[in-house]
């Protein structure tokens, strides 16, 4: 990795067309255009719930892999929001597509929904706060990156899109402060690394981006 490089910039270059299948994924092209199957949203904002429910179990094994305060604290601001606002907002918004807390209780987690949080949650087990954070970082990094992309796109749609209010949630300066704080997290803990333990990160980042497509693919095949 060169020496004035970010390692989020590295980990991306380094699976750039795993990463390129993620961002321009055919159901994000789709929910840009307006022409995404409505049932295909809603199985994956049902699975979405789930994947949340997970993702915050990822945010507090953060606090428990922190080594100093600070670190906690992120952790804990993290786990907070989830729990707090993030979930509660999701609830509120699958009911605006038919979708009651009940449903979302009784739902089974669909096989992409649990490879990619288990193997979040795995990495974390196994590996350090960096480990973790490498896994997290498609989902929180790249759904930034992906509204940004669908914005820039001459063929999405914004008035009268049905799926406009998730491209404005992922655009918003909040969601996009988050995920530029994150990165610069993700680039402090990735300073000064062996050649080795780069190499482990970056098939790290590759499968968690390989998850992400699967995610994307699961929703477009209404797969269990």
């Amino acid at each position: 990795m060169s020496a004035n490089k970010s390692l989020y910039e590295h980990l991306k270059a380094q699976c750039a067309d795993d990463w390129s299948a993620y961002i321009e994924h055919d159901f994000v092209r789709q929910l840009g255009q307006g022409t995404l199957p409505k049932e295909c949203f809603q199985h994956y904002l049902k699975q979405d719930y789930l994947f949340l429910i997970q993702f915050s179990r990822a945010w507090g094994l953060a606090v428990f892999k922190s080594e100093d305060l600070d670190s906690m604290r992120y952790a804990q601001a993290g786990l907070n929001a989830m729990l707090d606002t993030e979930i509660g907002l999701h609830l509120d918004y699958c009911l605006d597509w038919g979708i009651s807390e009940a449903d979302l209780r009784a739902l089974p987690e669909a096989s992409a929904t649990v490879a990619y949080t288990r193997y979040v949650l795995d990495a974390g087990f196994a590996g350090d706060l960096l480990d973790l954070h490498v896994a997290l970082a498609p989902c929180i990094l790249g759904y930034a990156e992906i509204a940004n992309w669908l914005a820039a796109q001459p063929d999405t749609v914004r008035e009268g899109n049905p799926y406009n209010a998730w491209i404005e949630m992922y655009l918003s300066e909040e969601y996009q402060q988050a995920a530029n704080t994150e990165r610069k997290l993700l680039d402090k803990l990735g300073q000064q690394l062996p050649a080795d333990r780069i190499a482990a990160l970056e098939k790290r980042f590759s499968t968690a981006t390989r998850m992400e497509v699967s995610f994307w693919q699961m929703g477009l095949d209404l797969a269990d």
